[in-house]
């Protein structure tokens, strides 16, 4: 740490240290019937640290984690880093192989995982990893609540250095080849965290219902966002809209992320009903379409779209509604909120460049590549200086995505680069095919 009193290392680590001082009785996790308070969070989390440190942990070491929206994948976000060691948090629904090569890649030395997910882990081949099951039930003999349970409740001493150590790393899903480990800093947690949090509205009255993995980029940074605000998590080891509905209601849910399929589903559940709260609804990949849209603000569910890579700690732009547009038809809303936007409240850049990276035309026409610089851009893929060295050149993250620039400052996204189709001599976008088949009246 600087001797200088007028600094100190930023991590989201400091979010629950906060909340546990400041708001230690009000509610910080729900999971059916188990509830615990923000003093009790930490404690759960001190306890974690702890204990890793007494099984051998040292600076750095990487601690993987295989579990559905748990408490103990949350616990994971800031028991894992407050060790001082790295989060590896692994994606559910990749395959045997993929896990296994994570694993080895990331050369965790611990893993812990859900005991209905052991059957993916059971035949890698990683005899030097040592594996915690969590069985997720709360009870003394839970391995993982044995583990807590020889740990100390008072936090350990931080052995935080530099803030932009890593904190995690988060792997790519693999569809171009093995997936590559994405490393985030302590300073860009807490920055991603502070800036998704005020752009979908986070505070102290909010209840955010956690229908997006934890897995997917830390939770988009909402696992230490949800905290930063002192919101209630709710956890949800199963995304199931009958169970969703019932979650709105008992628990007065204001926020849940994930994809357009998830809020087809819960917009038209037998149990779909318009809500007395408004429910903020961050949602990635393709917007909502206009029915979809009507269905969803007649429920007082209010979608905010939003864009961002593995590379950027999820989401580093966001379609904020502008007033004007209230005066547009539903079509025109709709396609409106169907681009990409601008950049978070952050201090992060976003352009949309030639080849020769000079800024294309904001005229919606002229089509270039994203490119990011800030504090939501990755520090590198592990292990992999020349893939990190493309990825950065000319001092800026390359995303591989196609856009246009508008008038108004919106970026609205054509393609991947690799996606477009050659037709007549002609580059055509697969975004705009999947558009015009998702309009035709067949």
């Amino acid at each position: 740490m600087d001797a200088s009193p007028s600094r100190i290392e930023l991590t989201p680590l400091n979010f629950l240290r906060r909340n546990a001082q400041a708001l230690g009785q009000r509610p910080a996790v729900v999971h059916g019937q188990r509830r615990f308070n923000y003093a009790e969070l930490e404690e759960r989390c001190n306890r974690l640290a702890t204990a890793l440190r007494e099984k051998g942990l040292e600076k750095h070491d990487r601690v993987a984690i295989l579990a559905p929206n748990i408490p103990a994948l949350l616990e994971a976000h800031f028991g894992i880093p407050m060790a001082g060691g790295i989060l590896v948090a692994m994606n559910t629904r990749l395959s045997k192989g993929d896990i296994e090569h994570i694993l080895k890649d990331s050369g965790s030395r611990l893993l812990l995982v859900d005991a209905q997910l052991k059957d993916l882990v059971d035949e890698a081949d990683t005899p030097d990893i040592e594996t915690i099951v969590i069985e997720d039930n709360g009870e003394d003999d839970d391995p993982y609540e044995e583990l807590l349970a020889g740990g100390s409740p008072d936090a350990p001493e931080s052995w935080l250095e530099d803030e932009t150590e890593p904190i995690s790393i988060n792997y790519t899903s693999g569809t171009t080849g093995k997936p590559k480990g994405v490393v985030y800093t302590h300073r860009g947690a807490y920055l991603h965290a502070a800036g998704v949090a005020h752009e979908v509205g986070l505070d102290l009255a909010s209840v955010h219902l956690w229908t997006l993995p934890m897995f997917h980029c830390n939770g988009w940074c909402l696992t230490w966002g949800v905290t930063r605000a002192g919101a209630v998590h709710v956890c949800l080891r199963k995304v199931e809209p009958d169970k969703i509905w019932d979650l709105f209601d008992a628990e007065g849910v204001t926020h849940y992320s994930g994809a357009p399929t998830i809020h087809m589903n819960i917009a038209n559940h037998d149990k779909a009903h318009p809500l007395e709260q408004r429910v903020t609804v961050p949602t990635g990949g393709s917007p909502p379409t206009p029915a979809l849209l009507k269905k969803m603000r007649e429920l007082n569910l209010h979608p905010i779209h939003l864009y961002g890579l593995t590379e950027t700690y999820g989401p580093i732009m966001s379609c904020s509604w502008q007033p004007q547009w209230d005066e547009h038809d539903l079509e025109e809303q709709a396609r409106l909120l169907s681009r990409q936007g601008h950049t978070y409240n952050g201090a992060n850049l976003v352009r949309v460049v030639d080849d020769d990276m000079q800024d294309v035309q904001r005229d919606g026409k002229t089509v270039g590549e994203v490119v990011m610089r800030g504090n939501g851009v990755m520090l590198g893929y592990y292990n992999m200086p020349e893939e990190t060295e493309e990825a950065f050149r000319g001092g800026w993250f390359h995303s591989g995505d196609l856009a246009v620039w508008h008038p108004d400052g919106y970026v609205e996204l054509r393609d991947r680069s690799k996606d477009i189709i050659i037709s007549g001599g002609e580059n055509i976008s697969s975004i705009e095919v999947e558009q015009a088949l998702a309009e035709h009246p067949a």
